[in-house]
């Protein structure tokens, strides 16, 4: 018996590898957080191909390579910090305005402040206690090591402590005397100085005048959020490009030579998460595997730019939509954290002062210890959230306690890769902040509401 016609089958060879692709690609489609991770992976990959461990090509064509990699991530990156100004301006305002009373204002104001002062003081201790118990820099040797002491007993420059007569001027240096000028310079915290300013005034306004001035910026927070979502598309390219640039430049090598002190850090921030997913457990019930499974996507993306600014608009969506928070709390307390609150920062900064102390043969003492602690509290605050920060930050550190900003140029090389990891703590810290703050409101609210019954009673029909 034949067949009335070829059969539709007939002739093709199957294709394993197109149905393989067809699965990675169903697998990955809506998944942000996976497709993050992949471009990770790869870009770490490309990077140590293309790098001096490998050295597959030249240097000069590896580094051209690596530029046009990373040049998703530029445009990435460049979309974000153009909204993060007016993102900021508006969130706060509206935060603001939306928490109804000046009661409730000035509570919510006053324990978010204190709440960020209290974590990163417990963060800077939690850096020194373990540096002090390691001692990071005694395993640390060579010529670079001989050089810099060297420098330092020939009288090398040391930093000069802040004087307090210099306080006032300081302090009166937070009020921005052109919000413009603070825009254009991307002076964040007088930013949200200004912001507060104008949010607190909304709120003793009659309502019918502040909505014009609410709708605007309303609209003007939906704006930005849309460029969030375009620049969001091109996440996983730009993770990729970033890493892979990044791996190219510095290679493992550097991260070898320093494994003590790198490991201290990494070993803190380990501490300091774990530390506040058993405080945010206690505190709302949600559970650490739940937190991170509904924050992973903000904290790879946070990892991959090393920039808390570049990804607040996201760190508000998981707030609002996977953390339920109320909007008049995320919008207020992220942005607000985003500027002073830098736990993983100030946790490296209190390890990386006393591993270039030991480095330098310098007995700074308890006294320079709590220096420390206030120099770094007070440094963080307003200090822009873009790459590379800490170390302007540290340098200032290290000149409360005299000891040589020259020091700097031993923990150079490894600081993007510590940065990276700082950014995640610190992102993850103002997102456990919000949660506390909201469930705290959301208590008091309960309990005025029921406090207002028992005086109203209902009138009977």
């Amino acid at each position: 018996m034949t067949d009335a016609g070829p059969h539709p089958d007939r002739g093709r060879h199957p294709r394993p590898f197109a149905s393989v692709s067809e699965r990675v690609r169903s697998l990955m489609r809506g998944r942000l957080w996976l497709q993050v991770l992949v471009g990770m992976v790869l870009g770490i990959g490309a990077g140590i191909m293309l790098g001096p461990s490998v050295a597959w090509i030249d240097p000069e064509t590896a580094t051209t390579v690596a530029n046009w990699l990373a040049f998703p991530g530029k445009i990435f990156l460049a979309l974000i910090q153009m909204i993060v100004i007016p993102l900021v301006f508006s969130s706060i305002i509206r935060g603001l305005a939306s928490s109804g009373t000046v009661g409730q204002l000035r509570r919510v104001g006053l324990r978010v402040v204190v709440l960020f002062l209290l974590t990163t003081t417990f963060a800077i201790a939690i850096g020194l206690i373990l540096a002090d118990v390691i001692e990071p820099g005694r395993f640390v040797e060579g010529d670079a090591v001989h050089s810099l002491r060297a420098a330092a007993s020939q009288g090398a420059e040391t930093g000069t402590p802040p004087r307090f007569v210099d306080l006032p001027q300081a302090l009166l240096g937070l009020l921005p005397a052109n919000p413009l000028v603070a825009a254009v310079e991307s002076n964040m915290l007088q930013v949200v100085i200004f912001s507060v300013v104008v949010g607190a005034a909304l709120v003793m306004m009659a309502p019918r005048q502040a909505k014009p001035l609410l709708d605007l910026l309303g609209s003007l927070q939906e704006v930005c959020m849309t460029v969030v979502r375009w620049a969001m598309r091109i996440a996983p390219y730009a993770v990729f490009g970033l890493l892979a640039q990044l791996t190219t430049r510095i290679g493992f090598d550097a991260i070898i030579g320093m494994a003590v002190y790198v490991g201290t850090v990494m070993t803190g921030l380990l501490i300091l998460l774990l530390v506040s997913l058993t405080v945010l457990y206690g505190g709302t019930g949600i559970t650490p595997g739940r937190y991170l499974g509904k924050t992973r996507e903000l904290l790879l993306l946070a990892f991959s730019t090393s920039s808390s600014a570049a990804v607040m608009p996201l760190s508000i969506r998981t707030a609002e939509k996977k953390l339920n928070v109320r909007p008049s709390i995320s919008q207020f307390v992220i942005p607000l954290g985003a500027t002073i609150n830098m736990d993983g920062t100030a946790l490296y900064q209190g390890i990386a002062a006393l591993f270039l102390s030991q480095v330098y043969g310098i007995d700074i003492g308890l006294g320079g210890m709590a220096l420390i602690v206030v120099t770094a509290v007070g440094a963080s605050i307003g200090t822009p959230a873009t790459p590379g920060v800490g170390i302007v930050i540290l340098a200032t550190v290290l000149g409360s306690v005299g000891i040589p900003p020259a020091g700097i140029a031993l923990i150079i090389g490894v600081d993007r890769i510590l940065d990276m990891s700082r950014t995640v703590i610190n992102v993850s810290g103002d997102l456990v902040a919000t949660s506390l703050l909201d469930r705290w409101a959301g208590r008091e609210q309960s309990a005025d509401a029921a406090n207002q019954e028992k005086i109203s009673p209902r009138e009977p029909p």
